[in-house]
């Protein structure tokens, strides 16, 4: 899964970057709206995390311009409490908002959430024949025993069963699992395709040749 976080604030762009990377996302950075809404309408983002108050361009800038284009998840994070810009910001287009400081656990708890929203998943786990994907613990079981992934693998698993049923391009998976300041191998997707299938069974994931890959 891959997240924008738009902040202008250095200290909590870095922190909340670095802490969504722990859970196995990959994530972008912007640290103005103009820069945030330039990010968001090039790449097909899984979530939006939106700071209201910045500079060049604020939040519901951001949000009003977006929305014109795209429906990308956004979770709006000001340290403004009123209800008033809570109506504004939800009336404009906005999924959540969450008021600072916040507990990184429910704010976690919540970009989940929207995205299993976004997918049509109301389920936090999401089973395919023997195997279960849970996508709050970011694990997997088959036949009940825990399967040893590598976070990478994980992404990968959880992102074509949140789009079960759907044939998901190579494009679309290399967004899904590298950031904008990684370099990637052009063969290292089929690596990770294989030892996902290694691990959970061959017949987990289709090849559908010059399309992609699916689970059906």
């Amino acid at each position: 899964m891959r997240l924008l976080v738009v902040e202008d604030e250095p200290h909590l762009l870095s922190s909340l970057a670095e802490a969504l990377r722990e859970d196995g996302y990959a994530v972008d950075e912007a640290s103005d709206g103009e820069d945030g809404l330039a990010k968001a309408m090039m790449w097909d983002y899984n979530l939006i995390v939106l700071d209201v108050m910045m500079p060049v361009m604020d939040g519901f800038q951001v949000l009003e311009r977006l929305r014109l284009h795209k429906k990308t998840p956004i979770l709006m994070l000001t340290a403004r409490h009123g209800t008033k810009d809570r109506v504004r910001g939800l009336d404009g287009g906005a999924d959540d908002y969450l008021a600072k400081p916040y507990e990184l656990p429910e704010l976690l708890a919540r970009i989940r959430a929207l995205i299993r929203r976004s997918t049509g998943h109301a389920a936090a786990i999401v089973t395919i024949g023997d195997v279960a994907v849970d996508t709050v613990g970011h694990t997997v079981t088959r036949a009940g025993g825990l399967v040893t992934l590598t976070a990478r693998e994980i992404s990968l698993i959880e992102y074509l069963a949140l789009h079960r049923g759907r044939v998901v391009t190579r494009e679309r998976l290399y967004e899904q699992l590298f950031d904008e300041n990684e370099s990637s191998l052009s063969n290292l997707l089929d690596v990770y395709v294989s030892n996902v299938r290694r691990k959970l069974g061959h017949d987990l994931i289709s090849t559908r040749r010059g399309l992609g890959y699916s689970i059906e």
